[in-house]
């Protein structure tokens, strides 16, 4: 027996959990080193009793040629088989203080990215990620710039 087109409308569909994340007070997102950065993230479509663990990093990682790497700047996880109390209403909050290096950078052959990303862990298995990418540092682009005739 075949179901009519109209039997499928009717399936509740699951929307996907979707993470946000802001940083606090600033119109752009250039740091320095030595300054703060801290910021909120929070959830959407997404229960209370969906949630096993949360992720907060602030990271930087290389792309380019060659091998990429990747740095852990700060590091957080609250997981409720820990005891930790994650309630999806209420914003999380992180702050560090950012390092002196490595700065980001843009050349030709790598770019160095500074992000907060933040991983979300449901108890049904999924995830949800976001990365939200900042510059550390002002180093200019070098694409940008033009050669020095030495004459």
């Amino acid at each position: 027996m075949s179901r009519a087109f109209s039997d499928y409308q009717s399936i509740p569909r699951v929307a996907a959990p979707r993470v946000v994340i802001a940083l606090d007070g600033r119109g752009s997102r250039l740091y320095f080193p030595g300054e703060t950065l801290a910021g909120s993230y929070w959830f959407e479509d997404v229960g209370g009793d969906d949630i096993k663990a949360v992720e907060c990093s602030v990271l930087w990682h290389t792309v380019g040629k060659g091998s990429e790497d990747m740095g852990i700047h700060a590091f957080r996880r609250y997981a409720i088989e820990a005891g930790d109390w994650i309630d999806p209403r209420r914003p999380g909050r992180f702050n560090t203080l950012l390092p002196k290096s490595p700065l980001s950078y843009s050349g030709t052959l790598i770019k160095l990215q500074w992000s907060v990303r933040v991983r979300l862990f449901l108890a049904d298995g999924r995830q949800a990620v976001e990365d939200l990418p900042f510059h550390l540092g002002n180093l200019p682009d070098i694409r940008t710039l033009k050669p020095v005739e030495i004459g």
